[in-house]
């Protein structure tokens, strides 16, 4: 009798509550070896590869690759390898329930422990008895006593670090949890213009993206165009003799185009989208703004030869330090509770071909300038390369967005939510200001603070802006 087992959409980060299939990468009822990558995941920040941890066969898929699923819904049944019928495939659909996961919707737990299905998950050890006093929620405790995990090991995520069924698997499947391997070579170099989907199937089937034509803005080439190659290729299969399939009902019409190029969003489109629309809704925005001379900063940094950190490197630090000295901006806003930092850890947004994506520079308070612009340059090349590691971005006490570069002279952000501020940078353009009683012109930056009035006081914004004005001013300090 075979074994079979669910294979659900795995949770990468705290913050994952969804992933889209980009591209199953083998077949139904093919057999497959343990380290073969099985399917693409793309998430709202990276597309990761899902390895097979043994050797196996998918006995049905029940995901589309394109469509995006929850975390924890069931993707398909994998089996050891043996044979098994339809029957026994339907009776594990059938007990499958998305608690499995332990993922609930909001990341809860609260609708306890499932069932089991039969002859689906191999024995485990009895957990050792709960330690005293420890906060862990009754999904978690059945989760771990299925799973034999011993709960001192296990670091809660919840409030006062209480443990959630997601802990308990993390724990439990340390190997099971996907690798990050980049096993194709990344081509963030290539003149070709080309989405990170797009290059990973194209290095899988060996294709070269430049003989392709893109179906994306200015040619740009994209998953459905490297697939489009990739079934020309295939041998056509033989005509099935059984029944013919039910016809899949037809899609609603379009309305007529003409010349619009209609994209449906990707999965990070979409979680930006609905981050921003959240945070822009209900977290109450107020913003402080001010004009800061940046002739020293810049003279300063021209001195520093060839190899000089740029401009958002130095607000970075000028940033840290600022938060040290004002900790009423340095913080997150979960629900009733504040959430104030010892350190500043700071996101800096970057534009990828995906969308934005905030990775942060930890403990920049404690780092030099120098020491910021090397980290921040690896983050910005994996960002865009589609390698971050979720902890590079989850998390971050303060946000920074620099639009300078594009001759932006102003703008105000959103809120980066659980975060409880975000600043914004423009160019720096010539302006006339008040030296000493002496008109002079000079490059001058223009700088809006976004902030959580639920948790920061519109003073705090003005001490906050007025330590960075200081330190930007007098860029000796940094």
């Amino acid at each position: 009798m075979a074994k079979l087992t669910p294979f659900t959409m795995p949770k990468w980060g705290i913050e994952m509550a969804e992933g889209t299939i980009a591209d199953w990468m083998v077949a139904e009822n093919a057999p497959f070896e343990r380290g073969a990558v099985l399917t693409l995941v793309e998430t709202d920040k990276i597309t990761n590869e899902i390895e097979a941890d043994k050797d196996g066969r998918f006995v049905r898929i029940l995901a589309e690759a394109g469509q995006t699923y929850p975390v924890g819904a069931l993707l398909a049944v994998l089996s050891d390898g043996g044979e098994a019928s339809a029957a026994e495939i339907d009776a594990v659909i059938a007990a499958f329930r998305p608690s499995e996961s332990g993922f609930g919707p909001d990341g809860d737990d609260a609708s306890g422990p499932a069932p089991a299905a039969p002859a689906v998950e191999p024995e485990k050890p009895a957990a050792p008895p709960v330690p005293e006093g420890l906060a862990i929620s009754p999904a978690a405790l059945a989760e771990a006593q299925r799973l034999g995990v011993d709960l001192a090991t296990v670091t809660g995520t919840g409030r006062g670090r209480r443990i959630f069924a997601q802990d308990v698997h993390q724990a439990a499947r340390p190997e099971a949890k996907p690798q990050l391997v980049g096993v194709f070579a990344a081509t963030p170099d290539s003149p070709v213009l080309s989405t990170p989907v797009a290059r990973r199937l194209g290095a899988l089937h060996g294709l070269d993206l430049a003989t392709i034509k893109g179906s994306g803005a200015r040619g740009k080439v994209r998953r459905d165009d490297v697939l489009a190659i990739v079934q020309q290729a295939a041998p056509t299969p033989a005509p099935a003799s059984a029944a013919p399939a039910p016809v899949a009902a037809a899609p609603a019409p379009r309305p007529a185009s003409g010349n619009v190029d209609v994209m449906p969003m990707s999965s990070m489109r979409r979680t930006i989208a609905r981050r921003l629309t959240e945070a822009k809704q209900q977290i109450p925005h107020f913003y402080v703004r001010r004009r800061v001379r940046a002739d020293r900063l810049l003279a300063l940094r021209a001195s520093l030869g060839p190899d000089k950190p740029s401009v958002n490197d130095f607000i970075v630090k000028a940033c840290a330090l600022a938060l040290m000295e004002i900790p009423a901006v340095n913080v997150q806003v979960h629900g009733n509770d504040i959430h104030r930092f010892g350190s500043a850890d700071v996101a800096v947004a970057v534009a990828t071909d995906k969308g934005l994506v905030t990775p942060i520079v930890f403990g920049a308070d404690d780092l030099s300038v120098a020491a910021i612009g090397a980290v921040m340059k690896g983050l910005a090349q994996r960002a865009r390369s589609g390698k971050l590691k979720p902890e590079e971005f989850t998390g971050g006490s303060f946000s920074l967005s620099n639009l300078g570069g594009f001759g932006v002279e102003q703008f105000d952000a959103i809120i980066n939510p659980p975060q409880g501020a975000i600043l914004a940078v423009g160019t720096a353009r010539p302006e006339p200001i008040d030296d000493d009683g002496a008109i002079r012109i000079v490059p001058v930056l223009h700088l809006s603070l976004s902030c959580d009035h639920r948790a920061i006081d519109g003073a705090d914004g003005g001490r906050f802006m007025a330590a960075l004005a200081n330190l930007i001013e007098q860029p000796h300090l940094l």
